[in-house]
């Protein structure tokens, strides 16, 4: 696996250093290869800290045999996985399960822990990608497990541990921060056409003539491969890239502006339709346990 890691990243209970750090990271789960897997660490459970105060990190799309669970303490950060790109705001988390090829990238400041769940552990969570909340016992329960060597005792304090983590790890609760991603090139031109400019309120003429199909023809093959219409593709999309500038602390007028509403109020209005609250309510309650 390839890992673009423009900054230094600080792995919780290891020495503290670029290459010690991702050599520690590494450690940690078991990589496809040639369609091998890698020997990894054999606990049924290992969860590792990561922090960057600057810079950032990207993985070329990868899978490894463990499920994994990515909990975002502050910062951002982006998975592809499962046919949907995903965001992982502050206090939530991403569940993907094991061999489920991703790739993940997340920008500084950023705090984070990853668990990693050998196959069985945990027989009943979801078989796709999905982001996740999770309670805050589990919360408790990961930081404390990050500190642990990789190789703790299979019987005591941190077998225990890792007891309570998995019967709190069967809790979690869905969350609806899924864009689904189509295939087609054509639509995959348009979908990074739409991200590189939210604010473009074309239609959805418009858009299928900048990809070279009609106006049905679009429509019928977003619905087929997203699920979606044209409509809601795009105000999910506005939902996502709306959580992932909130995150970094712009301002809901600023929010509104980039993806080309006419005012806070109408984006606002979106928002509320989409999540159930309002933008302002829905980052405090991501950011209320930071304080």
């Amino acid at each position: 696996m390839s890992w673009t890691i423009p900054g230094d990243v600080q792995v919780a209970n290891e020495p503290r250093g670029t290459v010690a750090s991702l050599e520690a990271f590494a450690s940690r789960f078991a990589l496809e290869a040639r369609g091998r897997w890698k020997t990894a660490v054999t606990r049924p459970v290992n969860a590792i800290g990561l922090s960057m105060a600057s810079g950032g990190l990207e993985s070329q799309p990868h899978a490894h045999r463990e499920s994994q669970l990515m909990y975002l303490v502050r910062g951002e950060m982006i998975c592809e996985g499962s046919s949907a790109l995903w965001i992982v705001p502050p206090q939530s988390a991403l569940w993907i399960p094991g061999s489920v090829t991703h790739r993940i990238r997340a920008r500084a400041p950023l705090e984070g822990y990853t668990i990693f769940v050998e196959p069985g552990a945990a027989p009943n969570l979801p078989p796709d990608c999905c982001a996740v909340s999770v309670t805050p016992l589990f919360r408790e329960l990961l930081l404390r497990l990050a500190t642990r060597p990789a190789l703790y005792e299979l019987e005591g304090p941190d077998a225990r541990l890792v007891s309570v983590l998995l019967d709190e790890l069967a809790t979690v609760s869905i969350e609806e921060h899924r864009l689904p991603m189509p295939i087609d090139p054509r639509l995959r031109r348009l979908v990074d056409a739409m991200i590189a400019d939210p604010a473009n309120r074309a239609t959805t003429k418009m858009w299928a003539r900048r990809i070279g199909v009609g106006e049905r023809t679009l429509n019928r093959l977003l619905v087929e491969e997203t699920g979606l219409s044209f409509g809601r593709w795009r105000q999910q999309l506005n939902i996502i890239l709306a959580i992932q500038k909130l995150s970094r602390g712009a301002t809901v007028q600023s929010v509104a502006l980039d993806l080309g509403y006419e005012s806070a109020s109408s984006f606002v209005t979106m928002f509320r339709k989409a999540l159930k609250t309002s933008p302002a309510r829905y980052m405090a309650s991501r950011l209320a346990t930071l304080v």
